[in-house]
C-alpha cells in the first residue's frame, strides 16, 4: 500500500497528544459551566484554568481571552463587534488576508501588498488619513500570510493605526506559536493550527470594553459570546499552547527543500521577505496549480494549493494575484511543515516534484519538435 506523506500543515496539523488527552479527560466531566452545582462548578473550574493557560500564553489577563469556534469566529468578531466612540469603525484590510477578513464584512476597503506581500505604507497611511471625513478604522492585517508565510511588520503597523486613532486586529492563526505575539488591539487565535482540536478559538482583546457581543442568547464569555463553551476543545486548545516546538529546525528544513526545488526549476513566491518558517508557495510555471496537487496526491503526497477554506475548490490565489503575479498566480502550491516533519518525508517529496517538473518540461520539448516538423 502506498504510503501517505502529510505536507498540509497550514491547513490542520494533528492534534497533540497532550490536547487529546485533556480533550478525554473534559469528555468525562458531567456538568455545564454555568451550572451551580458541584458538576457545574468543576466544569466551570476547568473552563478558568484554561482561560488562565491561554492568557499565560497571549501575555494577557485572563479577561482579555474570549473562547471561540475558532479563528474565522473569532475574526468576525472583531470586525463586526469592534466599537469606538459606540459607532463600529470603518473596516481596512491588507489584500493577501484570509477570507475570513475579506468576507467578514461587505464594506472591507483593501490595501495594496508590494511584490513581495508586503503592506503598502504609503497606502495604509492614506486610508488612515482619511480619517477626518470618514472616522477612525478598525485595520486587520495577518501576521503571517497562510499562503506564502510572509511576515508583515505588525509592529510598524501598530504604531500608524495606533496614531490615527484606530484598531488594529492581528490574524495570528499562522503565526501563534511560531512568533511571539503582536501588540494589537485584537488578536485571533485557532486551536487546529496549534496542535489543538478543531472547532476552538480565541480573541484576544485588549480592551474588553472596545467590543460588543454578535452572538447572543446567553451571558456567556463576560457577555462576549452567547452559547454554551465547547469545553473540551477549550482544554485541548490550553494544552496545545503549553507544548514547546523547534520551529528553527522546521526552518532549516524548509530552507533545504526549497534549495533543491528551485534548483530544479520551482519559484518560491515571497521568499525576498520574512517567512513563517513552515510554509513554502512553489510555482510550477505552466502547470496549473490543481494539476500539480492531484499528481502529487496520485503520489503520495498531501499539499495544497492555498486555504482549505473554498469547498474543494481549486482557485488561482487571491494572494498571489495581489503580488502582481498574474497567470502565476494558479500555478502554485502550498507545502507547509510541522516539527514532526522528516527529512525522510522532504527527500520523497522533492524527488516526486522534480518527476512532476521534468514530465513538464519533456512534454514541452515533444510539442516543439512537433510544431518543428510541421514547419
Amino acid at each position: 500500500m502506498k504510503s501517505l506523506i502529510y505536507l498540509d500543515h497550514a491547513a490542520t496539523t494533528p492534534a497533540c497528544p497532550a490536547a487529546i488527552a485533556a480533550v478525554a479527560e473534559a469528555l468525562a466531566l458531567v456538568g455545564n459551566p454555568s451550572s451551580v452545582h458541584a458538576g457545574g462548578r468543576a466544569a466551570n473550574a476547568l473552563l478558568e484554568r484554561s482561560r488562565d493557560a491561554v492568557a499565560r500564553f497571549a501575555g494577557v489577563a485572563p479577561e482579555n481571552v474570549i473562547f471561540t469556534s475558532g479563528g474565522t469566529e473569532a475574526i468576525a468578531l472583531a470586525m463586526n463587534g469592534a466599537r469606538m466612540v459606540g459607532a463600529r469603525p470603518r473596516a481596512l484590510a491588507g489584500a493577501t488576508e484570509h477570507s475570513a477578513v475579506l468576507q467578514g464584512r461587505a464594506d472591507v476597503a483593501l490595501l495594496p501588498v508590494d511584490a513581495d506581500g508586503l503592506i503598502d505604507m504609503a497606502a495604509l497611511d492614506a486610508a488612515l488619513g482619511a480619517e477626518t471625513l470618514r472616522g477612525p478604522a478598525l485595520v486587520a492585517i495577518q501576521h503571517g500570510n497562510n499562503e506564502t508565510g510572509v511576515i508583515q511588520p505588525l509592529g510598524e503597523v501598530a504604531a500608524r493605526v495606533h496614531a490615527a486613532g484606530g484598531l488594529l486586529l492581528a490574524d495570528c492563526v499562522q503565526s501563534a506559536g511560531k512568533l511571539l505575539l503582536p501588540d494589537a488591539d485584537f488578536i485571533a487565535l485557532s486551536a487546529h493550527k496549534l496542535g489543538g482540536p478543531p472547532g476552538v478559538g480565541a480573541l484576544i482583546v485588549r480592551e474588553p470594553d472596545t467590543l460588543v457581543a454578535i452572538q447572543r442568547g446567553g451571558g456567556q464569555e463576560r457577555g462576549h459570546r452567547g452559547g454554551t463553551p465547547n469545553l473540551p476543545g477549550i482544554a485541548g486548545l490550553a494544552a496545545a499552547v503549553a507544548e514547546p516546538h523547534d520551529w528553527a529546525a522546521v526552518a532549516t528544513r524548509r530552507a533545504a527543500l526549497e534549495a533543491r526545488l528551485k534548483a530544479a526549476g520551482a519559484i518560491i513566491h515571497g521568499e525576498a521577505a520574512p517567512r513563517l518558517p513552515h510554509i513554502s508557495s512553489i510555482g510550477l510555471p505552466g502547470t496549473a496549480a490543481s494539476t500539480q496537487v492531484m499528481r502529487l496526491d496520485l503520489a503520495g503526497f498531501m499539499v495544497s494549493a492555498g486555504a482549505a477554506c473554498s469547498s474543494g475548490k481549486v482557485k488561482a490565489s487571491h494572494v498571489l494575484a495581489a503580488m502582481g503575479l498574474g497567470p502565476a498566480a494558479g500555478e502554485a502550491i502550498r507545502v507547509s511543515l510541522s516539527g514532526s516533519t522528516t527529512d525522510t518525508e522532504l527527500d520523497s517529496f522533492a524527488a516526486a516534484w522534480k518527476r512532476m517538473a521534468g514530465e513538464r518540461m519533456a512534454g514541452e520539448r515533444m510539442a516543439g519538435e512537433r510544431v518543428a516538423g510541421r514547419t
